[in-house]
């Protein structure tokens, strides 16, 4: 597929990485100053692709630097995010795959100017037409929806108090650390973005079902990771 060609895989968290390489046990994974790197001939055996999966670390800091780092080492002309994000109960399924069309991040508070102004300094709208048929990319579960539209991005968890807010001022039904970190960067550079996450656990107005429990996020991690890299595949045969 054309547009996978030169291709770099990013995934943010530890346990998203974890996952990623229990699932595709790769033969040698390499060390960089910003985290580590395999390749993998990837897509079914028909039209395999060669692609780099990068390990950017969790944190808008980490996310954007090692996405400047990637674009300036490897010159991918295509980015994809593999992640999870937590999901505002109420507004979303568990389980459900967000396809982000738009980013921003909701951290900032600027107080002497226009704050509106700031936040959107730092949104992102993400062009999804270099995948022509990307309208039929599928979760393969009937069971799993597929969602397009934002996902607002902080450093830090979902705060129960926040979210009204966030529903109020921008539609808000998920949120995360990194992409929008990740969508700004490739823009600024010119390079073709997807983001595609999987929501692992719910946050309500009073408190996260995976706060306090770990373990939760962990194997909802698997989960979606599993389901996110057999995306991947039918990304391969989408042109």
């Amino acid at each position: 597929m054309k547009p996978l060609m030169k291709t770099v895989v990013l995934i943010s968290a530890n346990a998203e990485w974890a996952a990623v390489k229990e699932i595709l046990s790769p033969s040698q994974v390499d060390s960089t100053p910003m985290g580590e790197t395999f390749n993998l001939p990837f897509g079914p055996a028909e039209n395999k692709v060669e692609i780099r999966f990068f390990h950017g670390g969790w944190g808008k800091i980490s996310a954007a630097t090692s996405t400047q780092y990637v674009i300036d080492r490897w010159k991918p002309e295509a980015l994809i995010n593999l992640g999870t994000c937590g999901g505002f109960a109420g507004r979303i399924e568990r389980g459900t795959i967000i396809l982000v069309e738009k980013t921003l991040l909701y951290d900032i508070i600027e107080q002497m100017s226009d704050p509106a102004e700031a936040i959107q300094h730092y949104s992102t709208t993400i062009d999804l037409s270099w995948i022509p048929r990307i309208g039929e990319l599928k979760t393969g579960d009937s069971n799993i929806p597929l969602v397009r539209g934002l996902l607002v991005s902080a450093d830090r968890d979902i705060v129960a108090e926040d979210i009204h807010g966030l529903v109020e001022r921008y539609g808000a039904v998920a949120a995360d650390w990194e992409s929008g970190a990740i969508a700004w960067v490739a823009a600024r550079n010119g390079v073709k973005c997807l983001v595609l996450r999987g929501v692992t656990d719910l946050v309500s107005a009073e408190t996260g079902e995976a706060y306090g429990n770990i373990g939760l996020f962990h194997q909802n991690t698997r989960k979606v990771m599993r389901r996110l890299i057999g995306m991947l595949n039918e990304l391969i045969l989408l042109e």
